[in-house]
C-alpha cells in the first residue's frame, strides 16, 4: 500500500482523487485500511516486515505532512523496509528534505528518492497514472508465471515503479509486461532479485515457467516504452 500526501486540491478533486486512490486497491492516508489475512500469509516478505512496512508508510507521511504542508506531492511505498519517495516537491532543498525526514523513521533500512522537483500533478495526471497502476496489476493477476501480490506497482507521471522480492526470471517478465501498457512510459525496477531456492527455503513456492516458455504478455499493444531502468542510489537489499 503507497501512502499518498497530497497537496492542496479543491474538495471536489481531492475527494475524487482519493476515490480514484481506493478504486486502485490502494487507499491514501485519510482512508488506512487493513491487509487481509490470505494476502499476508502468501507475501513474500516476513509478517513482520510486512508490519514495518506498513508502519514506515503511516509514520513518513505524517511526518512529511507536519514538516512540509501543503505544495508537494509525495509517494510513500514501503516494501521490505526499503523505501520508494516518488512524486513532485517545488525544490532540490525539499526533495533532499523529505529524503532525511524518512530517513529518520524506526526501521528504514533504505531510500530510494525518485522525487522530481516540479509543479504537483493534476488530477487528470493522477488518473491517468491509477490506472496505468490498474492495467499493470490486472496483467500481472492474468500472468500465470507470476505471482501478482508478490510485486508492488506505483506509477508516477506515467513512470512505473516495481517493487517485490523476485526470481531474475520474474523480474524480467514482469518488466517485459509492464513496458506493453499502453501511456508507461518508462519501467524502473527496484526489486530485490532472490533465487528459487531462497524461496524454497522461507516455505514460499517458486513460480515455474509454463509449458513451451513464457506465456505471452496480457497486456493491450502499444508501442514499446524505453528500456527499463534500475533506480537510483538502491541499498542492498534485506533478505
Amino acid at each position: 500500500m503507497t501512502r499518498r500526501f497530497f497537496s492542496s486540491l479543491p474538495v471536489a478533486s481531492l475527494a475524487a482523487a482519493l476515490l480514484a486512490g481506493s478504486l486502485a486497491g490502494c487507499a491514501p492516508l485519510l482512508l488506512g485500511g487493513a491487509v487481509s489475512t490470505a494476502l499476508m500469509a502468501s507475501d513474500r516478505r516476513s509478517s513482520g516486515a510486512q508490519i514495518d512496512d506498513e508502519a514506515i508508510e503511516l509514520r513518513s507521511a505524517a511526518r512529511l505532512r507536519e514538516a512540509m504542508g501543503d505544495g508537494v506531492h509525495i509517494n510513500v511505498t514501503s516494501y521490505n523496509r526499503q523505501v520508494l519517495l516518488s512524486g513532485e516537491t517545488p525544490s532540490e532543498a525539499l526533495r533532499e528534505r523529505a529524503e532525511q525526514i524518512v530517513g529518520r523513521v524506526d526501521n528504514v533500512r533504505g531510500i530510494v528518492n525518485e522525487l522530481v522537483v516540479a509543479s504537483p500533478t493534476t488530477l487528470p495526471q493522477r488518473s491517468g497514472d491509477v490506472l496505468i497502476t490498474g492495467k499493470v496489476r490486472a496483467s500481472y493477476v492474468d500472468a500465470s508465471d507470476l505471482q501478482a501480490n508478490a510485486i508492488k506497482v506505483v506509477t508516477e507521471r506515467g513512470v512505473v515503479y516495481l517493487m517485490g522480492r523476485v526470481t531474475a526470471r520474474e523480474a524480467e517478465r514482469a518488466t517485459s509486461i509492464a513496458r506493453q501498457i499502453n501511456g508507461v512510459q518508462k519501467v524502473v525496477r527496484v526489486f530485490e532479485v532472490v533465487s528459487p531456492e531462497d524461496l524454497r527455503q522461507a516455505g514460499l513456492p517458486a513460480p515455474t515457467t509454463p509449458a513451451g516458455g513464457a506465456a505471452p504478455a496480457p497486456a493491450p499493444a502499444a508501442a514499446p516504452a524505453p528500456p527499463p531502468e534500475p533506480a537510483a542510489a538502491v541499498s542492498s537489499p534485506v533478505r
